[in-house]
């Protein structure tokens, strides 16, 4: 495959189909990449705008063109040596309408079905009644209401009979049909000429009678069951087809059967139909409480899939695996991974692949398990390192102090993850937890020294442990005998942290889950209870992942956002980067995944990198923050303010503020809101204050408050009514926009020159202002793109002067398009250099040293080095040339000799002796731009 050096996501649903992506491969290898990141091309359910909603693993999804149209993508991308990294989804799969023939199986057939063993399903849970029965949360209203609405309703559909349902059309037990059939029957016994028809539904009726119970499993009787029902569907479409009187005796039978809604008597016997299914119709709300099925997080829809099965792996993954062993696809990223029951033995089977990059979330002191055979993560734990080294860090307490005051903030982030964590599980995982509390309770039964804790205190006790988990999860396997430290270390810290927190609860039942999550042998112990107690820590593990991912990123992060550029996916709460930190992570990358992806946007991510870059400069004037915090407040007093207390509460207000002054588009800075802003602000409000959970929630709705807020956003927005207000923004927009045009250029020639694979996201090579999905996946305009760069193409001045005149016309993002696709081209000719080359950190020097991160690139026979400035609100501007006189960056002595060329501007930059030794000088290497990329020549 070609070497990685770059990638560029992609994603479906924004009308890029395979044919679209083959006419700007020109484009995307002009740019510099060496391989196209794509979302899944699994068939998922009809107008998926990600692909993450899969329907059918095994085949390429038509929508997007197919074999044929994937083949052909592959071919145009291999004609410019470009390659392919496939995004995949191992954990689940779409189950929604009727488009996933393995769940529509399973409904059909139950606990019999040749597809049960691949979905996670409880066919034994608390309530009797739900024995061998999915719970199916599918419906708008309460059950007894849908049905006697007339909402549910059995029809024919050829040979098989199936049920309605608002949305969808599911499978009825074949056994079942008879209380429709035996009605039909009498019915056509009435009408002369019909003996042979009638024959033919008695010798059904009789089939019917005969078909294994759904119970019944040996794979005897699931063969049977799965021959002679099809079978029967045969035989009763032949029928309705020969006969129209035997398909008029079904239908008005039919109609009978579903009944007269304002008679609530005549649903009966559809009630006791839908009673013999596999499956119980239930609200959409019964899923947080009740359902039996373990599903992506909290989404209904998506049902988490057995991949640990080699069968299920092989449905799963045969398509992918096939494609690389096909010489289509050079790589595969690979989503959540922290979802499932093993996820090392999973990355086995993948040990054909060549370059396989986990979706893994990894806290400030945490590395990948050493043995995963992975090439590294998708490159958050890069993003929040490289957005931090542009965080001042001693304004921490400064904002602290602001958010206190104008937010009224009395909690620490800590507590508001723990917090937002005990939610989720009650609101939105408890269905989860209580199954999991159910398999602890029987572990405690096991032993007299735990056999009196109840089941309602260890489901009490487990919540608080998995809510102080420092960690998405551990790594125990399903051979593990003993944790590893960090395992170990992880466990024994949430345990403290949950009895610290809960004073009260008596210590021994902690000490207990320690001891099961720690898997210490139990006296007595029989070799079936140790399984039991190794099952429930793998399945532990697999809700400690959801309920940080749903707690933090989806709940914490909109509640406490000080600075919002740190509230990203995978923040870690630290206030910033040290250079020392960022350096050592880089060389650490070097070392051991240097073929991991370096992001800075993503489709996940909560606001594009150009937004992050442009808050992060409020980091360096938090006194001028402050006070434009309170003029804001007071201009939209008699504007856009509604009473008291009503909405935006503080805490909101201050988001929506930093909001307007990261995403407001830098073309339009000195403009009133561009055309269509206010809808998208006032999109992204509605979903960042369902998603903090506070005054409203997807699951629970205040109208009220969301409309207040709606209202606020729009008079605040509407030059009419708020100018005044929008004067000051235009103010304060001023005075950060070209100090974080340059940081998100410094963050960008970082990314080119670090190790690792760098990673672009679609549209973010021009200034990327949008915010969280869906915003940040609308789609991309290519032709403007290719048209720009090929602009920067043409004949005319040097590149030292392009490059002035594009940083002169800073705002329009054609600098951003420049210095993206010199450096990527240039990481792309030297892939071997710039993804396996050490990592060395270089010390600035002089009055400007602390605005300065510098670091060499170093293999046995080449070198280059990195460097770019920071905090530019302090600076003077234009911040180039004298404005560095006296800093320099010290080389050791295998840098010295030889002069450097810019990749940037093609100027040569000599190395100069200094009192320390051999330097650069910045006065020389910034003459043109605060930022540089230097080869030795």
């Amino acid at each position: 495959m070609p070497r990685p050096s770059s990638t560029y996501r992609v994603q479906r649903g924004t009308g890029l189909g395979f044919a679209e992506l083959a006419a700007v491969a020109d484009y995307v290898d002009a740019l510099g990449i060496s391989h196209l990141y794509l979302s899944p091309i699994a068939t998922a359910r009809p107008g998926s705008t990600h692909g993450y909603d899969v329907v059918a693993p095994g085949e390429i999804d038509p929508e997007l063109g197919g074999e044929a149209g994937f083949k052909a993508l592959a071919a145009a991308l291999d004609a410019r040596n470009l390659g392919i990294l496939l995004d995949v989804v191992p954990n689940h799969v779409c189950v929604a309408g009727a488009w996933n023939a393995w769940w529509l199986d399973v409904l059909e057939n139950g606990p019999s079905s040749p597809f049960a063993p691949f979905f996670d399903i409880d066919w034994t849970p608390p309530r009797a009644e739900m024995a061998q029965t999915v719970l199916l949360p599918v419906l708008g209203d309460q059950y007894g209401r849908e049905l006697e609405a007339g909402h549910l309703r059995v029809a024919r559909d050829e040979g098989a009979l199936v049920l309605d349902v608002p949305g969808s059309r599911l499978p009825l037990a074949p056994r079942s049909w008879s209380r429709a059939i035996a009605p039909a029957l009498e019915r056509l016994r009435a009408r002369p000429g019909t003996d042979d028809a009638v024959t033919e539904l008695e010798s059904v009726l009789t089939a019917l009678s005969h078909l294994p119970e759904r119970h019944e499993t040996s794979a005897e009787a699931v063969r049977e069951r799965q021959r002679e029902k099809e079978v029967v569907k045969r035989r009763l479409a032949q029928l309705f087809a020969d006969s129209t009187e035997a398909a008029r005796a079904m239908d008005e039978a039919l109609d009978a059967l579903n009944g007269r809604p304002g008679e609530p008597s005549s649903f009966d016997e559809l009630e006791r139909l839908l009673g013999e299914q596999p499956y119980r119709l239930a609200h959409w709300r019964v899923a947080t409480d009740e359902i039996n099925y373990r599903r992506f997080f909290d989404v209904n829809d998506l049902a988490a899939i057995r991949i640990e099965l080699p069968e299920v792996f092989d449905a799963m993954q045969g398509l992918s695996i096939g494609l690389v062993r096909d010489g289509l696809v050079d790589g595969l990223r690979v989503d959540h991974v922290d979802g499932l029951y093993d996820p090392a033995g999973y990355l086995d089977g993948l040990r054909t692949v060549p370059w396989v990059v986990v979706e893994k979330i990894l806290a400030e002191d945490e590395g990948l398990p050493a043995r995963w055979p992975v090439s590294g993560t998708t490159g958050y734990e890069f993003l929040n390192r490289v957005n931090g080294l542009f965080v001042e860090p001693g304004s921490r307490d400064d904002f602290d102090a602001i958010d206190a005051r104008f937010a009224r903030r009395t909690r620490t982030l800590d507590d508001e993850i723990y917090d937002s964590k005990r939610l989720v599980l009650r609101v939105a995982l408890s269905s989860e937890l209580t199954a999991l509390s159910r398999r602890i309770d029987h572990l405690s039964e096991q032993h007299r020294h735990s056999r009196d804790f109840t089941l309602r205190s260890l489901e009490h006790a487990l919540a608080e442990v998995i809510a102080c988990f420092p960690v998405y999860r551990t790594y125990i396997g399903p051979r593990t005998t003993r944790p590893d430290a960090h395992d170990e270390a992880h466990v024994r810290r949430a345990v403290a942290d949950a009895r610290r927190r809960n004073p009260a609860m008596s210590a021994s039942i902690f000490e207990f889950l320690q001891s099961v999550l720690l898997l210490e042998e139990q006296e007595g112990e029989a070799p079936v209870d140790r399984e039991a107690r190794l099952d429930f820590v793998l399945r532990f593990q697999q809700l400690t992942g959801p309920v940080m991912a749903k707690g933090l990123e989806d709940t914490a992060t909109y509640r406490h956002h000080p600075l919002a550029s740190l509230s990203e996916v995978g923040a870690t709460g630290a206030w910033g980067t040290s250079r020392t930190t960022f350096h050592a992570f880089c060389a650490e990358r070097a070392r051991t995944r240097p073929l991991g992806l370096s992001a800075t946007s993503t489709h996940d991510s909560k606001r594009d990198e150009d937004v992050r870059a442009r808050l992060d400069v409020l980091s360096e004037i938090p006194e001028d923050w402050s006070a434009a915090l309170d003029r804001f407040r007071l201009l939209l007093r008699g504007v856009a303010r509604l009473p008291p207390g009503a909405a935006p509460d503080g805490n909101d207000e201050s988001l929506f503020y930093q909001t307007l002054v990261g995403a407001w588009p830098p073309e339009a800075a000195d403009a009133p809101p561009p055309a269509g802003f206010a809808d998208r602000i006032e999109a992204y409000m509605l979903k960042a204050i369902r998603e903090a959970k506070r005054h409203t929630s997807w699951i629970n709705p205040n109208p009220a408050y969301e409309a207040a807020v709606s209202r606020f956003v729009e008079r605040a927005l509407d030059p009419a009514r708020a100018g005044a207000f929008l004067d000051a923004l235009r103010d304060v927009r001023a005075h950060l926009l070209a100090p974080g045009l340059l940081n998100a250029l410094s963050q960008l020639v970082l990314k080119i020159a670090a190790p690792g694979v760098a990673d672009v996201y679609q549209g973010t090579e021009l200034w990327a202002c949008r915010l969280v999905d869906p915003d940040n996946r609308a789609p991309v305009d290519f032709a403007l793109r290719r048209a720009r760069l090929a602009a920067l193409e043409e004949a005319g001045p040097d590149d030292a002067a392009r490059l002035a005149a594009l940083l002169a016309a800073l705002p329009d993002g054609g600098v951003k398009l420049f210095v993206t696709s010199r450096g990527l081209r240039r990481r792309r000719a030297r892939p071997e250099f710039y993804t396996g080359a050490a990592h060395v950190p270089l010390a600035p020097a002089g009055p400007r040293a602390r605005h300065v991160v510098a670091f060499a690139r170093v293999a046995r026979d080449a070198s280059a080095v990195a460097v770019a400035g920071r905090f530019f609100a302090t600076l003077p501007r234009p911040p180039i040339g004298a404005a560095w006189a006296g800093t320099t960056v010290r080389l050791d002595t295998a840098l010295a000799g030889g002069p450097f060329r810019d990749v940037f501007t093609g100027r040569e930059v000599a190395v100069r002796e200094s009192g320390s030794g051999p330097a650069l000088a910045l006065d020389d290497v910034f003459a043109v731009a605060p930022f540089a990329l230097l080869e030795r020549t």
